[in-house]
């Protein structure tokens, strides 16, 4: 039983540390802090702004779009910790969408970034959105300030968003820092 484990433990070793160091020697990455792929980052804000156009229009096709069919949200915040298909967020962000289009409210979102990930065909971005939505008298209905996590993956010249990770809430002074 002792050479079974130590065998595994030597296999175990040996297997995971090239892996480890080759991630580790990786430099396709890029920090937003040093944009060495200036063009991919122009292509994901234009993407980002394609997604709070479509949540201001209340555009459920094109927000829809924006993500990958396979697409993953985990929601972390709060007691009810989840992980859901996008296909099942969308069906319950639908109504708003519709109601926006429809002039019975008014949602907005802004983002701001802590991190930005960025190579050719793949993007991991950190930061904070604000989500309102208001009535048609300007009362504020919900107001969301999230910590959020985003995997984005680029195919046929496109960017689809495969995870959406709203991590936790935000406080107004986290976003004022991130301007």
């Amino acid at each position: 039983m002792k050479k079974i484990l130590l065998l595994a433990t030597i296999l175990l070793l040996t297997t995971v540390e090239p892996v480890k160091s080759e991630i580790q020697g990786c430099s396709t990455h890029t920090h937003i802090e040093n944009p060495e792929n200036p063009e991919q980052l122009a292509e994901l804000d234009k993407r980002w702004a394609k997604l709070a156009k479509t949540v201001e229009e209340g555009d459920f096709e094109g927000y829809k779009a924006l993500y990958h069919p396979d697409a993953v949200v985990v929601f972390a915040g709060g007691e009810n910790k989840i992980s859901v298909p996008i296909s099942k967020a969308l069906a319950s962000w639908e109504k708003g969408f519709n109601n926006t289009r429809d002039g019975k409210q008014k949602d907005t979102v802004e983002f701001r970034f802590s991190q930005r990930i960025v190579n050719e065909t793949t993007a991991h971005e950190t930061g904070i959105f604000i989500f309102t939505s208001m009535d048609n008298n300007g009362k504020v209905k919900a107001k969301y300030v999230t910590h959020f996590e985003m995997v984005w993956v680029k195919k046929e010249g496109n960017w689809y968003a495969l995870t959406e990770y709203q991590k936790s809430d935000a406080t107004q002074e986290e976003w004022d820092a991130l301007k």
